[in-house]
Formats: C-alpha cells, structure tokens, sequence
C-alpha cells in the first residue's frame, strides 16, 4: 500500500505556529506537513508528577491544537524515547523532509545528532533552522574567531551587528497554513502522559511596564517584570519580535535579551561550565557544604527578609524577582559557602523559566566563578539590599505573612559571613 508522501515539523522549544522559522519553511515544502511534539522520555523521567512546565507545555499544545482543528489538522502527539519515536514514524509514513529549530543545550544538540543520522540513515533529509536566538553560536565572535567571554564587548558586537541588519525579519506563516496535512489525531490529557495539573502557573507576559523598566526593575515589590522569560524559554513567543520590539522601546530591556545570548553561546562554546567552575583557578576553594544550611535556604528560613521572601516566592510561585535571585545566590556561595552547583540545580527543580544557559551562567556569577562575573569579594548585605529595594517592606511582608509578629535571628551574623567568606576564597583560589 502507497503511503502519503509527507513532510514532519519537529516542535520543541518553539510552541507557537506564528513567526516560526522551521514551521515556516516547511509549510513552504512541497508536501503536507504533519505537526508533531515528543513528551521525550529522557527529560520527563526526571521530575516529579506535577511539574508545571509540563502542564504548561501541554497547555500550550492544546491551545495550538484548537488552532489546528480550526483549519482540519491537528497535533501529532508522541511520548516515549525520541529515536524509537521516529523509527516508529519512519514505518508508518513516508517521511520527505523533517524540519526543526535548532536547540543549543547539550542533551539536546546529542539528541538531535543522534535523529538526524538515523533520518540520514533512511534517506530522510532533516533541515534544522536558527529560532530561539537572533545571533547563534559563533556569529558573535571576537576579530580573532574566538568566543567573547565578557558581556560588554559581546553585547556592542552584538548591537552593532543588529544595526547593521535592521530590523529582523519576522516569518510569517498564517498564509501558508493550507499546506498542513489533514488529520484528527487525538489529543493526549495531561494524566495520559503520566502527570497531573499544578496549582502553580506560568502567567501571561505583559509589555506595559517596559518603557519603565530601568525605573522599576530592581524593586520586587513593584508588579513591573514582564514574565516574558518562561514564554522565551519554551517559546511561546517570538524572540524576533520581542528584539525587534525593544530595540525601539527600552535599551535596558534590550540589554537583558542580550544577556540571555551571551550566556548561550557560553553554554555552547564553553559546556564544560555546565558542572564546572568557569574559571578553573576557584576549583582550590574549601565549601561548607553544610546540608542543614542548605535546607533553610531552600525553605526561606535563614533570619534575613529578603531571602526567605524570594525563597517563598520561588516555592509557592515558580517566580523569583531578579533582583532577589542575586541577593539569595550571593547569600548561599558566600555567606553559606555552598557551592553554586547546589543553587543552581534547586532553581532548576523550581523556576518556571528555567533556562539551562541563563541558570549557570547567573549562578556562576553570583559565586565569582563565571565569565566576567561579580567579583569574589563582593558579597551582598541582604540587610542593605532590603533598605535600598524594599524600604517600606512590602516585599518581604506579602511572603513572610509573620514578619511583624518578630522574625528571628539570622542564621548568620553579615560581617562574619563576609570575613568568612573572603578568606575561603582568598584561600582556595589557585595560583
């Protein structure tokens, strides 16, 4: 029996149908395109039964495929370990192309190397296209070819490079929608694919407060964040159109776009900081690593406002205001002297815009670790910190609901901490 002759597009990190480079190519593809996302085995083995950003994908999903049914498709749903997937696939279709956005992490550029040998293998050409960034890999390079590892040079290569360019294309593909294969696949439930709904959400992102962002970033009591960065990390949104939108609005928030770029193409350039210090002469220091202090910072109970409230937040919400995420690393690796690595991986279990680039190469600063990171001398007073962003205790009163009734001691007393903290690093740093 003759099979349908048929083109894939492989939905990952990029869960919208509008301004899609992939999608948009290969709907332009002679051949009906099927739409299919692989709840990956590998992935969700590890986390618990109610992580959100599983629901979250699978809402979005939904949401796309209630768009698909609009014009007679519909998602193709799979889950299981990705290459059985599409060695099932490449039996029950005949595959022409499979088109993809390329993801950067290290499971995921393994992984996709792995498919694309068994496509190659079955004469199936695989197309992979850049999405979730607007300069990739080593498009920003220093005149020598070598990756920047300090922000500022790499963010004025980066702008200059942009303004060269203009504003970035945006592609496009609602009028190209026709060329989706005709199907009524059925939608998986959430408990179908092993996991139940959380009371924590991602919510919606929201540009009203950008043209204000310098003003109001660094206070956690102002509702002023965007919480664009979960709708970016799973790419519910076009990173084109949010560059291109501030690029013309708020240069700051721009910068902050920037960042998430530069920490990428560390990540890729550099994967041996995944694990590892960045700067291998900090492999000398002598951590505490002491697990009862580990668990009162998980908890927020540590005697300081500002980081049992960002704690609380991060539990209760999946959200962490940016300027709190600072204050509680610093906290942890330097009045703690617990390894960032132990940081690193609880903001992964918690934060709904987990990003793995962003997580380490922000966690790595904070220690004094990372690429041009703050440096380890530098150890923020959360005391000072809360003065100077949250004067009049709006913050810390809406998460520590018995803050007024009199909060207790820190577990830690500042200037120890510090003094403590400078001399393990002093000592520790490799000649």
């Amino acid at each position: 029996m003759n099979k349908i002759a048929v083109s894939f597009f492989w939905f990952r990190r990029d869960l919208r149908l509008e301004d899609n480079i992939g999608l948009f190519y290969a709907l332009e593809s002679k051949y009906p395109v099927i739409p299919l996302f692989v709840f990956d085995d590998s992935i969700l083995d590890s986390l618990p039964k109610n992580d959100a950003r599983v629901g979250f994908i699978h809402e979005s999903l939904a949401g796309i495929n209630q768009e698909l049914k609009a014009i007679g498709s519909s998602f193709l749903i799979k889950k299981g370990a990705t290459a059985a997937v599409w060695n099932s696939l490449i039996q029950e279709y005949n595959i022409q192309g499979v088109f993809f956005n390329k993801d950067y992490e290290p499971y995921a550029m393994k992984r996709d190397q792995e498919i694309c040998e068994l496509l190659v293998n079955e004469n199936i050409v695989p197309f992979s296209y850049k999405d979730q960034v607007i300069f990739e890999e080593k498009e920003i390079t220093k005149a020598d070819g070598l990756p920047y590892t300090i922000y500022t040079p790499f963010k004025n290569k980066w702008l200059e490079k942009y303004n060269s360019v203009g504003t970035v294309r945006e592609y496009l593909t609602a009028d190209k929608f026709s060329s989706f294969y005709k199907s009524a696949f059925a939608f998986p439930s959430l408990n179908e694919i092993g996991f139940v709904e959380n009371s924590i959400k991602v919510k919606p992102y929201t540009l009203d407060s950008i043209s204000k962002y310098q003003e109001i970033r660094d206070f956690p009591a102002v509702d002023g964040t965007s919480y664009l960065s979960p709708h970016l990390r799973f790419g519910t949104i076009s990173v084109r159109k949010m560059v291109n939108w501030a690029a013309k609005t708020n240069a700051v928030f721009l910068s902050e776009l920037i960042w998430r770029e530069f920490f990428m193409q560390i990540l890729f350039n550099f994967p041996r900081e995944l694990t590892h210090n960045f700067k291998s002469a900090y492999d000398g220091i002598k951590w505490r690593n002491n697990e009862e202090d580990f668990k009162r910072w998980c908890s927020g109970t540590t005697g300081y406002p500002m980081v049992d409230a960002g704690m609380r937040q991060l539990n209760e919400t999946g959200y962490m205001h940016n300027r709190v995420r600072m204050v509680v690393a610093s906290f942890l690796c330097k009045h703690l002297l617990i390894q960032w690595q132990w940081g690193e991986a609880y903001f992964a279990e918690k934060l709904l815009d987990y990003e793995m680039a962003s997580n380490v190469g922000n966690w790595q600063w904070a220690a004094g670790t990372g690429c041009d990171a703050a440096p380890y001398f530098r150890v923020f007073n959360p005391e000072i910190q809360l003065k100077k962003f949250d004067e009049k205790g709006i913050y810390i009163r809406k998460w520590i609901p018995e803050f007024n009734l009199g909060y207790g001691q820190p577990m830690v007393e500042h200037a120890f901490a510090r003094d403590r903290a400078i001399a393990t690093y002093k000592a520790g740093i490799l000649k």
